[in-house]
């Protein structure tokens, strides 16, 4: 493949990843580390970026996202793959896109509520992108992805040029403990789900690029997640500076994106929030691009449902539920995002390790049940609906459970534990034979 071409599905990658939450979230992180900003977006880093790499590198060596999950029952299969799309397309990824871009872009320059007619021509501009299929990683990649970089550029060199502040003191909870903080914040971000279905698009992207074989796919792959964790790696460490240093102008504010408000105010006056504007309505527009195509593709692939149909009613879908707000959303569907995030990582993992066929069908649907019960705990102790009776002897007792992570050390467990049943039952074989 091309220079060029692996350039800018690189920066494709990067730009679907690219949500305003992306934005919005690091330079509050980054105020609340204070003098321990390195270690604690040390660890953000990790999880932040290095799940969502990992899990792209495992499906490019599988070279199909479809392969992820070859080896569980095929309802079972199906069954995680609808939840998913659903989840990350129109019943939350995309409407809560949608909403960000109105609330940040749109919302502060007029009157009124007019979220109505902006969701309309968000999806419809969405939908046009959606369609240019074979000219995506073109539009994303090569036009649209330079101009967003080089506005967060702007806000990076302003805060190293003329920082609003000096770091502060950090938060409880970044005191003693930063990097496991950061650990923390950065799986919270939810990115690996999202690497998940956005492996269709990239992989069928790099195959549309003349790269045929399984190992030309890889090393593609390898590649591109190598240019989309430089980026995101930068684009999170410039956000979470600005940030750590706008003490000056941070008093009161309860969110990045307050925060984020202010900081272009004082360093931009009014042009600063129409740069903000511009920054978060095309982070929110490439992600529910690649989110469509994500969606299409897989029902294309898997039900044979002709791709423009499936994006327009996964586009249409998106602008009705993005007019119940925010707020409903979350409700409705973090539950459902939260089980699945464990869901996909434990799957990446056992991939990762374990061959995907029907040999180890045993194997992976042990590890999407722990995660499913366990993933589950995490997502009640989150969302604060878990009985006292169990939250107490639960955070005693079972490791990385106040970290939201209690399905981690089970699942490596599993996938330990059938490697080694694996690795003897070839032994075993090959004794027979001789």
């Amino acid at each position: 493949m091309k220079k060029q071409n692996l350039l800018a599905i690189g920066l494709m990658t990067f730009a679907m990843f690219l949500g305003a939450g992306n934005i919005i979230f690091p330079p509050f992180l980054g105020l609340e580390a204070g003098t321990q900003f390195l270690p604690a977006m040390l660890g953000f880093l990790l999880t932040a970026v290095g799940l969502p790499a990992l899990t792209l590198i495992v499906l490019g060596r599988l070279s199909d996202s479809g392969q992820l999950t070859q080896a569980l029952p095929k309802p079972l299969a199906i069954a995680f793959w609808v939840l998913l799309f659903i989840a990350i397309g129109p019943a939350f990824g995309m409407p809560r896109a949608v909403t960000v871009a109105y609330e940040m872009g749109i919302k502060p320059f007029f009157s009124g509520d007019h979220l109505m007619l902006f969701s309309a021509l968000f999806v419809g501009a969405t939908l046009l992108l959606a369609f240019q299929r074979g000219k995506l990683v073109d539009y994303i990649g090569k036009v649209m992805t330079p101009l967003l970089v080089l506005m967060l550029a702007a806000l990076a060199l302003a805060a190293i040029i003329t920082p609003l502040g000096v770091l502060g003191d950090p938060s409880a909870s970044y005191q003693n403990k930063a990097i496991t903080s950061g650990l923390i914040q950065g799986y919270m971000t939810m990115d690996a789900i999202a690497a998940v279905g956005f492996g269709w698009v990239i992989i069928k992207a790099i195959r549309d690029k003349g790269c045929e074989s399984a190992q030309d796919v890889f090393q593609a792959t390898l590649k591109v997640t190598l240019i989309y964790a430089l980026l995101m790696s930068a684009c999170y460490l410039a956000m979470a500076y600005v940030g750590a240093t706008s003490t000056s102008i941070a008093e009161g504010a309860t969110n990045g994106g307050e925060l984020l408000t202010r900081y272009v105010a004082a360093i931009f006056g009014p042009l600063g929030q129409y740069l903000l504007a511009g920054i978060i309505i095309m982070a929110c527009l490439t992600t529910t691009v690649g989110l469509t195509n994500a969606c299409a593709e897989y029902s294309q692939q898997t039900f044979r449902i002709p791709f423009a149909i499936s994006a327009t009613v996964v586009t249409a879908m998106t602008g009705i539920v993005a007019n119940f707000g925010l707020e409903q959303i979350l409700a409705i569907s973090l539950p459902a995002i939260l089980i699945l995030c464990p869901v996909a990582i434990a799957l990446v993992l056992a991939a990762w390790f374990l061959p995907t066929t029907k040999h180890n069908t045993i194997s992976y649907v042990s590890v999407v049940i722990i995660s499913v019960v366990f993933g589950g705990l995490d997502a009640l102790h989150i969302l604060g609906l878990l009985p006292e009776f169990l939250s107490t002897p639960l955070t005693r007792y079972v490791p990385l459970f106040s970290a939201h992570a209690s399905w981690f050390l089970p699942v490596v467990l599993a996938v330990f534990i059938s490697l080694l049943l694996n690795r003897q039952s070839r032994v075993l074989k090959a004794s027979a034979e001789v």
